[in-house]
């Protein structure tokens, strides 16, 4: 899988290249392939015999937990993803955020705002923990930033991460 490629779909995404629909679906098309790579060699926990100290990863993750888009209009983005993606409402059913899902594996936030763009993007992580979350991307060199139970840190890009229990 090319180090590049969350970074390259979100720019397409930004650059009027893909739609929301385009990116929900790739970014979704990611965090499976990833998932399907877990325990194997590729993915191999730095727990693992025979992990070398070069491919220790600061997490494992299991598969992406959620994306949340900043979007213009929450209804009208609500009525779109229901429509086309047959995903339902879990909670928010207002003008501000509406969390919305297909099924227990994965989940679509839509928060409004003036411009729209990719708000971040989740991974469920093994062991999640947020106090050890923040330690780890800080030892890693990361900036972490922990709001209650969440821990958010930016790409080499700037596109803000988050990652949670899986």
């Amino acid at each position: 899988m090319h180090a590049g490629l969350p970074e390259q779909i979100v720019d397409d995404f930004q650059q009027g290249r893909l739609s929301r629909r385009q990116l929900v679906s790739r970014l979704m098309g990611l965090g499976a392939a990833l998932a399907t790579f877990k325990g194997t060699a590729w993915a191999q926990s730095a727990d693992e015999p025979g992990a070398d100290d070069a491919s220790r990863a600061t997490f494992q993750a299991t598969g992406l937990d959620h994306i949340a888009l900043d979007v213009t209009d929450v209804g009208h983005s609500r009525d779109f993803y229901q429509r086309h993606l047959g995903l339902r409402v879990i909670r928010g059913t207002g003008d501000d955020s509406s969390f919305m899902g297909a099924d227990r594996d994965f989940f679509l936030t839509l928060f409004r705002a003036d411009m729209p763009k990719l708000n971040h993007y989740c991974y469920a992580i093994e062991h999640y923990d947020p106090a050890d979350a923040v330690e780890r991307l800080t030892a890693a060199g990361l900036q972490p930033r922990r709001t209650d139970n969440r821990v958010y840190f930016p790409d080499p890009d700037g596109l803000t991460v988050q990652v949670a229990g899986g």
